[in-house]
């Protein structure tokens, strides 16, 4: 059921846009920094874990300086921890499909922010060597608010950064707290347009 309900986000978005004038297909990938934060009163903190994003986007002209991206795109989340020398890990992949609204100015620069709705496609918890799946523990779908800027060059590539405001809890009866998945990410885009189309986006 997941996977339908993900295949057709992806299809819903790629497909409806074919048809549209100034749409500009491209890809992504980079580096991620996120860490879980838990809002209780026990003082528990949690490490930034390192990971990596990787998907499609399409960019998609609503004026001369205003565009819509959605995209579709796989994100390595989660944190770190330890206790009494005891090194965990929590490790939580997702099939983030975030829609942008892009603010560009005429130097190449942009700025973004939109909602962002991720589903949950595997969990475990790593403790030393050992590796637990712990999937029917967390949520199957998470909320956040990405919020960023990039900057395009003339031949089509890309740098951005965003952060992503998690605002759900990720965690099945979390009973008197919440965890909510915080993301910072850097990465490299590429959209797939000839050279007019290019001009104009900057």
């Amino acid at each position: 059921m997941k996977k339908t309900i993900i295949l057709a986000s992806a299809l819903f978005i790629f497909m409806g846009v074919k048809a549209q004038d100034g749409v500009h297909f491209g890809l992504k990938g980079g580096l991620n920094a996120s860490n879980i934060n838990v809002s209780d009163n026990q003082g528990n903190h949690l490490d930034t874990k390192i990971g990596f994003n990787a998907g499609l986007l399409a960019h998609i002209h609503a004026g001369k300086s205003f565009a819509i991206q959605p995209e579709v795109y796989y994100s390595q989340e989660g944190a770190k921890s330890t206790v009494s020398n005891i090194k965990s890990t929590f490790n939580l992949g997702y099939i983030n499909v975030p829609v942008l609204a892009q603010y560009m100015f005429g130097n190449g620069f942009r700025v973004e922010a939109g909602p962002q709705v991720g589903f949950l496609i595997n969990a475990k918890d790593k403790v030393g060597s050992v590796s637990t799946d712990v999937k029917d523990s967390y949520k199957t779908t998470s909320f956040s608010i990405p919020v960023g800027a990039g900057y395009l060059t003339s031949f089509g590539l890309g740098f951005d950064a965003r952060y992503n405001f998690g605002i759900s809890d990720i965690v099945k009866d979390n009973s008197g707290s919440a965890a909510r998945s915080n993301v910072f990410q850097f990465g490299l885009f590429y959209q797939f347009s000839d050279t007019k189309m290019k001009k104009e986006t900057k």
